[in-house]
């Protein structure tokens, strides 16, 4: 939720996001001199990269990207949501803030917006339209309306400028991303930067998530453990999405819900992930818990957000179909030969840490093929944490790492971050049974 607090103009112009970029990279320029200089008084020889890495560099980034929105902060939400091989948790916890907070349009400039798409007497079209938003993102704000014939809605509202903004953002978080060395010098990621700025452009795109909206309501017309908010067509522009109100609480409310409301609204996200995988082919990528809201009274989960759907390439679900059946099987080379296919595994890292991942995966399949009452527990961290800490030498040689296809880490990023909500409602999901259907 964002308050009024928080109202700050987005800047629109490139010069304008530039400096603001400009803003980010000084910062941390002062602050690595200053822990340079702390540290070298301690005795210390630090690493450029400690130098940059630090909390209070990344709090001063997450904050400036809050306030810039668009591309450069949505690229602070997706580096949040990598695993923490790749960031030391306490800078995962400052970046995961723009997961759900982030600066709102003051009222001039929402008023300017909606004037621009409706016309300057748009508010005759409604009983009440709430200036201060109910919640805020990368992208644009949301606002609580009622029409003039007492239907309530919620409205998406673009941040002006954003769409026009997003191809230097990405090549200025690029030019930040080399800066940082947070990406080892063999791998290329320009591919993916650039499926990263083509999916940032259909996210901005809100004539195109109002098909997918309907796209998905007629594939899960039957399917009762879900809610669709409906699109409102005659008020519908490339830049405001108006929708039909869906109540529900936020999804991490769940915590402390019991553990069968927990398991259940796990169980229902994941077979849904699955059916985009291998049956839709299509796919919500973005996991953001905000794009979902949960129903306390009969248990249904509330789909919101509908703009980073993209399609699934045959090829990519034969190849997470060939790596369920590796795992069904219980082949532990199976498995890895296709996590190398995938390109989650690098054939250096293969070969070297041999027996290592040899007794990684033994740990996983035994997990998965053997739990009680065929339920894989995510609140059980002691097997977890074994997994996770012989991993760690898998990624302490950065010279390594490989990255898969872009369309394979889009994809990716959706089941990882459903991963990550299932350990934080330590649910318990029956996979062997979800996923033999597809292996």
């Amino acid at each position: 939720m964002s308050g009024p607090d928080r109202a700050r103009k987005v800047p629109g112009t490139r010069l304008g996001r530039l400096a603001a970029l400009g803003q980010i990279a000084g910062g941390i320029a002062v602050g690595m001199a200053a822990e340079g200089a702390s540290r070298l008084a301690r005795g210390e020889r630090p690493h450029l990269r400690d130098l940059i890495l630090t909390p209070s560099n990344a709090r001063k980034t997450a904050e400036q990207l809050s306030r810039m929105r668009g591309a450069a902060m949505k690229l602070g939400q997706m580096i949040s949501l990598e695993p923490d091989e790749l960031l030391p948790p306490e800078i995962q916890a400052i970046f995961a803030q723009l997961r759900n907070s982030a600066h709102t349009m003051p009222a001039h400039q929402l008023v300017a917006t909606l004037a621009r798409g409706w016309g300057h007497d748009w508010r005759q079209r409604f009983q009440t339209f709430d200036m201060k938003p109910m919640a805020a993102a990368s992208i644009g704000q949301v606002h609580r309306a009622v029409l003039a014939d007492g239907r309530p809605l919620a409205v998406k509202v673009q941040f002006p400028g954003i769409a026009a903004s997003i191809d230097s953002d990405i090549n200025n978080v690029a030019t930040l991303l080399r800066m940082t060395s947070f990406v080892p010098p063999q791998l290329d990621i320009t591919p993916h930067l650039r499926e990263a700025e083509r999916q940032l452009h259909e996210e901005a795109d809100y004539l195109r998530e109002a098909e997918q909206m309907r796209a998905f309501a007629a594939l899960l017309q039957n399917d009762s453990r879900f809610v669709m908010p409906t699109p409102i067509d005659d008020l519908l522009t490339p830049n405001i999405l108006p929708m039909s109100f869906a109540e529900g609480r936020p999804l991490e409310t769940l915590a402390s819900a019991s553990q069968d409301a927990r398991d259940r609204a796990m169980t229902a996200l994941a077979d849904l992930t699955l059916k985009e995988l291998f049956v839709f082919g299509r796919m919500q990528t973005d996991p953001n818990f905000a794009n979902y809201l949960w129903r306390p009274e009969d248990g249904r989960i509330v789909l919101l957000d509908f703009g980073a759907v993209r399609p699934v390439a045959p090829e990519s679900a034969a190849s997470y179909r060939r790596l369920l059946h590796a795992a069904m099987q219980g082949e532990v080379r199976a498995v890895r030969d296709a996590l190398r296919h995938l390109g989650f595994l690098s054939p250096a890292q293969d070969r070297v840490h041999d027996a290592l991942l040899a007794s990684i995966v033994g740990i996983a399949l035994e997990q998965f093929l053997h739990a009680p009452n065929g339920l894989v527990d995510f609140g059980d961290r002691g097997a977890l944490a074994d997994a996770r800490e012989r991993a760690l030498p898998l990624f302490s040689d950065r010279s390594m790492l490989s990255l898969p296809a872009p369309d394979l880490l889009f994809l990716q990023r959706k089941i990882g971050g459903l991963a990550l909500l299932a350990v934080k409602l330590q649910a318990r999901l029956p996979l062997p049974a979800l996923l033999r259907a597809y292996a």
